[in-house]
């Protein structure tokens, strides 16, 4: 039984990653990936996956627009790939065949996958179709969409002020005892009292990544990756400041980064 999947997301990593999880396991034949909605909506309709990997957040439009716009008869089992927080999903755990919180790793992939295969052996897809429709109400009824997929900044407050950062613009964050330090491309840091867990679920972006338990950086803003003959890996950022990555992040980074 061959089950053909496409991939979409506007992140290119993001995509890369995704299929090799897919190409590693054999499980699924990746038929083609999308980098905007549009594109997706065309492929989809065309091509008619079993399976599509779908990025709730998408530049053009969001992955519930894509499902809303696709006219097939029986549409494909979407397993969305997002950046929302637990608590966010949950409005959706009922209705949803599955979900991967980024940054996933790789068992949690294999989950997916193996949920997908069961599924499609036993060919009760009719409950998925109907849930469709349930999800896409709950989502315009609760505007998921509008309180989290608009936020391209972070607030901080600071005595009376709060700035507002935008996110793209982070180069880096680091841990300090209760607080993280937000570095960004012009050169100005900020002091949030926040957990490295609790910010980099509200980046929303695949983008980042953490690569030791006190950092989290930008990988748009990564010039190289150093090895060294003792096994360690070290990034360096355009303007030439060096972070090591820890060994328990070292193989969700090399993945994410493509390499080895």
């Amino acid at each position: 039984m061959e089950i053909s999947a496409l991939i979409v997301d506007d992140e290119n990593l993001a995509r890369i990653r995704i299929k090799k999880l897919i190409e590693q396991h054999g499980l699924l034949n990746v038929i083609g990936d999308c980098s905007n909605g549009k594109n997706a909506i065309e492929k989809i309709n065309s091509l008619n996956p079993d399976v599509v990997f779908l990025d709730i957040k998408i530049k053009d439009m969001t992955g519930f627009d894509i499902i809303e716009k696709i006219n097939l008869p029986k549409k494909p089992i979407f397993i969305f790939v997002t950046a929302y927080n637990e608590f966010a999903l949950k409005a959706f755990d009922y209705f949803a065949f599955d979900y991967l919180l980024k940054p996933f790793k790789e068992d949690r992939f294999i989950t997916t996958i193996n949920k997908i295969v069961e599924q499609k052996q036993k060919e009760e897809i009719s409950g998925f179709q109907h849930s469709l429709e349930n999800i896409l109400d709950i989502v315009k009824e609760k505007q998921i969409i509008d309180q989290h997929t608009n936020n391209k900044k972070i607030s901080i407050k600071s005595g009376n002020k709060i700035s507002f950062i935008e996110i793209d613009s982070i180069k880096y964050i680091s841990a300090s005892g209760y607080y993280v330090e937000i570095f960004t491309m012009d050169n100005k840091k900020y002091l949030l009292r926040e957990s490295l867990s609790s910010i980099i679920n509200r980046l929303n972006s695949n983008s980042f990544m953490r690569i030791h338990r006190s950092t989290i950086i930008n990988s748009n803003f990564i010039n190289e990756i150093i090895t060294s003959n003792y096994g360690e890996t070290d990034v360096k950022i355009n303007d030439n400041k060096t972070f090591r990555v820890s060994k328990g992040y070292k193989k969700e980074f090399q993945e994410m980064m493509g390499v080895k």
